[in-house]
């Protein structure tokens, strides 16, 4: 098999994570809005390139001897960046295998706390995950007609190093909001970096939830991170007292447990199947410090 060139068009925390975890695998170009974020895609072994919105010479270079092409970028009322960018440089690409998008588990909506499979009806509440299923669709669509295998990730709530419990309570920001039977998914960087890696390496496409084992309540993540540090968790706020963004209380709205047996079902398996294990890793190997948690995945 030909060497592999994989081509992110978003490069934020997990690509850079997805990079990191397996460097020397493939040539690797990813987008960024600002040069200033270039050294941060170097260190994580990713070749730099800007995209705003417009496809540069450099960018459509790189797509021509890319093999696997992942999109971490977030819709937009007019549509998907990319696509609008670049659908028809994206369709005649000629050594392209893969398509990768990366969702969100957003787009089921509200399911009072039920368990929702790859199977369950797409009911999304914000408008933000309106768009997310459009361009879920968009990129199927498009892979239908170029007869190219497209994988949709559908990523619960992202953390790791940088990004997580321990530093937010060791920077003072962490809070226990408490609405009674809320539960959330959550999935470690790593563990979206090895699914990538699976999907790729088989040339795999479908719909994939790329989430824990362990749907819980958030507050009980920030108390177990308080419990590993040795200090008092932050005191219990009821949800309804609590002062949120408009996009923070939009969050809680939805209330899911999501179940994850079809990435299971193409060979992957959790490094981290559930937020203990990753916050003891963390905490033992030190490195929930580590990262950049100014920049969230854009998505």
């Amino acid at each position: 098999m030909s060497e592999k060139q994989i081509f992110i068009f978003g490069a934020g925390y997990s690509g850079r994570a997805f990079a990191g975890a397996n460097k020397g695998a493939a040539r690797i170009f990813g987008t960024t809005r600002s040069a200033d974020k270039f050294e941060v895609l170097r260190q994580a072994g990713i070749a730099p390139l800007l995209f705003d919105g417009a496809l540069t010479e450099e960018i459509g270079d790189a797509l021509e001897t890319t093999t696997h092409l992942l999109i971490s970028v977030a819709p937009e009322e007019a549509g998907d960046p990319v696509l609008n960018a670049a659908r028809e440089v994206i369709a005649q690409m000629p050594a392209l295998e893969w398509i990768g998008y990366l969702s969100t588990v957003g787009v089921y909506g509200n399911y009072d706390g039920a368990w929702v499979d790859e199977t369950a009806q797409c009911r999304p509440v914000s408008k933000r995950s309106v768009m997310r299923v459009a361009a879920e669709q968009d990129w199927l669509r498009l892979g239908t007609d170029i007869g190219r295998p497209v994988a949709i990730l559908r990523l619960s709530g992202i953390y790791g190093p940088g990004r997580n419990a321990l530093v937010n309570l060791e920077n003072g920001s962490a809070r226990r909001l408490v609405k009674p039977d809320q539960v959330f998914n959550r999935i470690h960087c790593d563990d979206i970096a090895g699914s990538l890696w699976q999907l790729i390496d088989g040339n795999t496409g479908g719909i994939f939830n790329v989430t824990d084992d362990m749907p819980a309540p958030p507050q009980d993540v920030v108390a177990y991170a308080a419990s590993l540090m040795g200090i008092e968790p932050p005191p219990e706020i009821p949800f309804d007292a609590a002062q949120l963004s408009p996009m923070a209380r939009s969050f809680y709205g939805e209330n899911k447990r999501v179940a994850n047996a079809a990435i299971k079902a193409a060979g992957y398996r959790f490094r981290f199947p559930d937020y203990r294990a990753a916050f003891d890793h963390m905490w033992a190997s030190g490195d929930w410090r580590d990262g950049d948690a100014r920049s969230p995945m854009k998505g």
